[in-house]
């Protein structure tokens, strides 16, 4: 008896010892587990976690060592003074906490973050790359704590994109700022910004004033969908506005500041019924001309045929590259219809004397499309631009100097790149992002008919896809997309955005890194509803709620 309680008694104080030993280990493994989850979007090429924090709210300073930096630390510092309440102190050349550097070793992207429980440190390239320096830090701050880590990154593409459709419905100059705000904190260095269309006109150009008179105004807009023959009904409502050359220069300035490139769109032959009501002789018609109530694609083009048409498109994009310093100008390209040229007699004429001819791949007036772009092209190559236009200018001969941006599928990548285009991706399957959310679209708010892209597919995107090694280099880059049809408030344009954003811009800045659907999903629904509240981003919950 007596041994058995003796055995009872060792027994009970052994199991003591290991429960402390337990909650020890516990207690270890957590705090493992809670620095291991130094979660970062895109991820990066290494990190390496320290011990402890860096305490943003103790009298934090910003040091720059050169005044290029001066601009990110003040942007930085903004936001800061929006999410924390703290005024963070900036000075060039002089002590501080958090400091700024540039190397130029680094790649002109390239960044390294070291965060101690004293100080900060980024070291860029060169400004973008301090800038995307920073942009790690504001996912990294929790409650007001950031980290120890030392993190090292860069991209993988230098193209990497969002677009937004001002043409459908108009956004204001604030509501652009915002929408580049967000691009910018996924590190993407594009903003492709559609600003032409059959339903809208939106950029002022002086030497032809009645596009913004005339082309940026419809006087109403379809509700609902317009599939089927109608009878449809409309709003009444007239919609417009357009961006002033005074505004577009500002816009232009805020993007450059966070290290973004505005590319404009000119959508052309087709898309150009704004200009057609505001320009009718423009038209292989005459008109008159109405601006677009509906969506979808219109008959109404540019008379390939008329010179006066060449004329207008050079004015107008003249204006166009006096306000964007841009490499790149998009000229369009897509959905053309050729039923007016068939029957224009001057389209005709000039089908003749340029000698075009039906073939098997393409009738003479898909020929007819490839002169005016190679036209264009020409004129913007002597202006010391280059030209992005949809897939569609692969239907013809399109020039080798054209960049492809491919919106229909894979195979046009591959199609493109093996002619020796360079090629970016923004495949409808995978980036577009007006396409509903989930499998259940009837519980989300108005979109594009059946088109279904969830988060998770977003980041299935393989711009590589069915490319040989020597074919890789002509993908220059990938792009988000938000189409604008069913989208008439800039709320609705964040929830479209996001968070499906996040996983583009991993493709975009991390191809290169191991890509893991499961380590992704964990990454984004441990740090990104944090981050989009903190900035009042609008975001779509499904994703966060498990239903794809």
């Amino acid at each position: 008896m007596m041994k058995t309680i003796k055995l009872q008694t060792v027994s009970i104080a052994t199991l003591g010892v290991m429960r402390k030993f337990l909650l020890t280990i516990t207690a270890i493994l957590s705090l493992a587990s809670l620095r291991a989850a130094v979660y970062v979007i895109p991820e990066p090429v290494s990190v390496q976690e320290g011990k402890g924090c860096f305490n943003m709210t103790k009298g934090a300073k910003i040091n720059c060592a050169d005044e290029s930096l001066l601009k990110s630390a003040e942007i930085f510092a903004a936001d800061m003074n929006t999410v924390l309440g703290v005024q963070l102190i900036v000075t060039v050349n002089n002590d501080g906490n958090i400091i700024l550097s540039l190397d130029s070793t680094l790649g002109k992207e390239e960044y390294r973050l070291t965060v101690t429980k004293k100080k900060i440190n980024i070291v860029g390239g060169s400004s973008a790359g301090v800038f995307y320096g920073l942009q790690t830090v504001k996912q990294l701050l929790k409650d007001g704590n950031i980290p120890a880590v030392t993190i090292e990154d860069r991209p993988h593409f230098d193209h990497r994109g969002a677009l937004l459709d001002v043409a459908r419905y108009f956004f204001t100059v604030e509501e652009v700022k915002k929408y580049i705000d967000i691009i910018a904190l996924h590190k993407m260095n594009v903003f492709h910004w559609h600003l032409t269309d059959d339903q809208g006109w939106r950029i002022e150009i002086k030497s032809h004033p009645r596009l913004t008179e005339i082309g940026s105004m419809r006087k109403e807009t379809i509700i609902g969908k317009h599939n089927g023959p109608g009878p449809h009904k409309y709003d009444g409502k007239p919609h417009g506005g357009y961006y002033t050359q005074e505004q577009i220069r500002e816009i232009v300035k805020y993007a450059a500041d966070r290290n973004i490139t505005v590319i404009p769109e000119i959508d052309l032959p087709g898309h150009m019924q704004a200009a057609l009501a505001a320009y009718p002789h423009l038209g292989c018609t005459g008109g008159p001309y109405e601006m677009r109530c509906t969506w979808g694609i219109s008959r109404d083009v540019l008379c390939a045929g008329n010179e006066q048409v060449y004329e207008f498109i050079e004015e107008v994009l003249t204006e166009v590259c006096e306000l964007f310093p841009s490499e790149f100008i998009h000229i369009g390209g897509d959905e053309c219809p050729k039923n007016t040229w068939q029957k224009c007699p001057k389209c005709q004429e000039k089908i003749r004397v340029l000698g075009l001819k039906d073939d098997r791949r393409h009738k003479a007036e898909h020929y007819l499309q490839n002169y005016v772009m190679g036209r264009i092209e020409k004129f913007l190559n002597d202006s010391g631009r280059k030209i992005i236009g949809w897939d569609e200018i692969l239907e013809g001969n399109a020039g080798k100097t054209a960049t492809i941006m491919v919106w229909h599928d894979q195979n046009d990548v591959v199609k493109a790149a093996r002619r020796g285009n360079d090629v970016i991706a923004t495949t409808r399957h995978y980036c577009y992002l007006d396409y509903s959310q989930t499998s259940d679209p009837a519980s989300e708010p108005l979109h594009m008919d059946g088109r279904y892209l969830s988060m998770q597919q977003a980041y299935r995107l393989d711009p590589y896809d069915r490319l040989y090694t020597h074919e890789k280099e002509r993908v220059i880059g990938v792009q988000a997309n938000v189409w604008t049809e069913f989208i008439a408030d800039f709320g609705r344009v964040q929830f479209a955005l996001l968070p499906r954003l996040a996983a583009i811009c991993e493709t975009a800045w991390a191809y290169d890194r191991k890509k893991d659907l499961n380590t992704f999903v964990t990454k984004a629904k441990t740090i990104l509803p944090g981050i989009y509240q903190a900035y009042g981003y609008h975001y779509a919950p499904y994703f966060f709620e498990g239903i794809e």
